[in-house]
């Protein structure tokens, strides 16, 4: 199986140049402690609300004129979906999202906003659904994180760190990374290794869906219930199961992958509300939570990256998140 490559990275840099954000670099002072220091990747400040875009618009740009013709077909827990019609407006073709019906509307809305169709079905048959109707109408298929394209082009994130750091003078050691199907710290991971193999990479996941986890320490990739992965208040880390070509890259550049408590997400939300000024979902902010919560299951490291990986939170729950 063939691995993304740092060359892979960079020509996808090429490719979403001028179509993703650069976001930021961000020191934060309030959770340096004269020990530890930290600055933070705010991918919620991405075009779409999340890193997705760069992904999804790689991949689409990548095909060919004859298969942009025939439409593409993606599952998504949301912000996949959105980032993939955004791209798919922008290049004009035609985009249908499978869905959750447990996803936030907030999310399904943004979705259908971007131009696609957005088909809704119980959480344990989107993949089935998005099999049958590609079959049907002859869509191409464009995985959510199961795609060297789509890897590689979330790998910009980890070139953007790597350069912004170096451009700040600051010695990176460690970086944390929310992992749901394995897309986005697959990328990263490579990015950030081939060039610093020195660099720790840790991966992030709810104790409530910790199927990643148990597959890297187990060395056998492993599948959770959608049952079970669905109690989470992270709706974006839910997938049952890491990718293969993820999994592969994970066992090949990333350290370790720990776990944060349902307490400790929520937390991590106003946290960054109140703190930073930023509004990330759940999901978003797992890494931070690693950060302030778990220090004891992280290696030692005094200059740290947490990766925000999305903001598109239902304004109700974050209310919520914001008050208890």
């Amino acid at each position: 199986m063939s691995l993304v490559t740092l060359e892979d990275v960079r020509e996808a840099q090429r490719r979403i140049q001028g179509i993703a954000v650069r976001t930021p670099l961000l020191p934060c002072a309030w959770a340096s402690d004269g020990e530890r220091s930290l600055v933070l990747k705010p991918e919620n400040l991405q075009r779409t609300g999340a890193f997705k875009i760069r992904g999804a618009y790689n991949r689409l740009s990548a095909l060919s004129s004859r298969e942009r013709a025939r439409g593409v077909i993606a599952q998504s827990s949301g912000n996949h979906g959105q980032a993939l019609a955004c791209a798919a407006r922008i290049l004009g073709v035609t985009a249908t999202v499978v869905m959750p019906d447990t996803a936030p509307a907030v999310k399904i809305e943004a979705t259908r906003a971007q131009g696609a169709e957005v088909v809704l079905v119980a959480p344990e048959d989107r993949e089935k659904v998005t099999g049958e109707l590609a079959e049907e109408r002859g869509h191409v298929v464009v995985p959510p994180f199961d795609d060297p394209y789509v890897i590689a082009g979330q790998g910009t994130v980890g070139l953007e760190i790597a350069e912004d750091a170096a451009a700040l003078g600051l010695e990176l050691d460690t970086v944390l990374v929310p992992v749901s199907g394995g897309g986005l710290i697959s990328g990263i991971a490579a990015a950030m290794k081939l060039e610093r193999p020195g660099i720790r990479i840790i991966g992030v996941e709810p104790e409530l869906a910790a199927d990643a986890r148990e597959s890297l320490h187990s060395g056998e990739r492993v599948s959770w219930p959608a049952a079970e992965t669905g109690r989470t208040i992270a709706d974006g880390l839910r997938i049952s199961s890491l990718g293969v070509l993820p999994f592969a890259h994970i066992q090949a550049y990333v350290d370790d992958i720990i776990t944060v408590r349902e307490g400790d997400i929520r937390a991590a939300v106003a946290v960054l509300a109140g703190q930073a000024h930023l509004i990330a979902e759940p999901s978003g902010a797992v890494a931070l939570a690693a950060y302030l919560y778990q220090q004891d299951a992280l290696p030692p490291g005094r200059v740290h990256a947490c990766v925000i990986s999305g903001g598109n939170i239902d304004p109700a729950l974050l209310a919520d998140l914001l008050t208890h």
